[in-house]
């Protein structure tokens, strides 16, 4: 919503002094976009939030005292009458600093899906942590950073590969107004990075220019592999977007078939 918003073409007719407060909320806000809202829109008291709708409303959040470091890259501290942790794929908990999913406990967490006991048990334990599907990091100060989905993770030729930094690298190329990155099959490696790109108005850039971009600044084997541009993402209607319906939709214009395996 803030990406569209400062992408309005009549965006400077509008007098946005009295902004000043507000939350930002509901998928991982780019860095380069959270900046533009506090230096373009002037909303310096803007603070990220996380949660689920499973965790209404909101686990953790940043502070209006919190620095814009910490603001435009973490979603702050949990609330308080909450509990987190970071477990890895055996459920245990991982140190300070590793990415692994998000669990929570309190008073937030729901007491289930309606009618759906079976799916209840898949997300909320015995012990009563729901778990999140997200990917994080807690630092020793407690500050959280969402780096991705479990299902969203890419395993390329045995590296993990979060699509959200690669997301957040493209999104200081002052051409790229909107990125979305996903893995697809690949008979050789498992997986392969794919991006789908909106770019600003007026902006000319091809796949190889932007390819090379990414080779002068990121490693190797984060370099998207396959880059489509288009005029928009497939989206819910709160408007976040659906990788897999542009992993399905690359698989079939690639005529691909899933190999990675368990």
């Amino acid at each position: 919503m803030f990406i569209a918003m400062l992408a309005h073409p009549e965006y400077a007719c509008f007098n946005l002094s009295a902004l000043r407060a507000g939350i930002m909320a509901g998928a991982p806000c780019p860095i380069e976009v959270m900046r533009r809202v506090i230096g373009d829109m002037g909303m310096h008291d803007v603070t990220i939030a996380y949660g689920m709708t499973e965790t209404s409303p909101a686990s953790f959040q940043t502070a209006t005292d919190d620095s814009l470091e910490r603001r435009v890259s973490t979603v702050g501290r949990v609330h308080p009458h909450v509990q987190v942790k970071i477990v890895d794929l055996d459920g245990r908990v991982v140190p300070r600093g590793t990415a692994g999913e998000l669990c929570a406990r309190g008073y937030s967490v729901m007491r289930g899906y309606w009618g759906d006991e079976e799916r209840t048990r898949e997300s909320v334990d015995a012990a009563g942590w729901m778990h999140t599907g997200d990917l994080a990091t807690l630092d020793g100060e407690g500050y959280c950073n969402i780096v991705g989905r479990v299902k969203d993770m890419i395993i390329r030729g045995g590296e993990n590969v979060y699509p959200r930094e690669i997301e957040e690298f493209l999104y200081r190329h002052p051409g790229i107004e909107a990125v979305q990155v996903f893995g697809v099959p690949d008979a050789k490696y498992g997986e392969e990075i794919c991006a789908w790109v909106k770019l600003r108005a007026a902006c000319v850039l091809g796949e190889e220019q932007l390819k090379e971009y990414c080779r002068t600044n990121i490693a190797h084997f984060k370099v998207p592999r396959y880059v489509r541009f288009v005029e928009d993402f497939p989206m819910t209607v709160s408007g976040k977007a659906q990788k897999f319906l542009m992993r399905d939709a690359m698989k079939k214009e690639l005529g691909l078939e899933d190999q990675r395996t368990a």
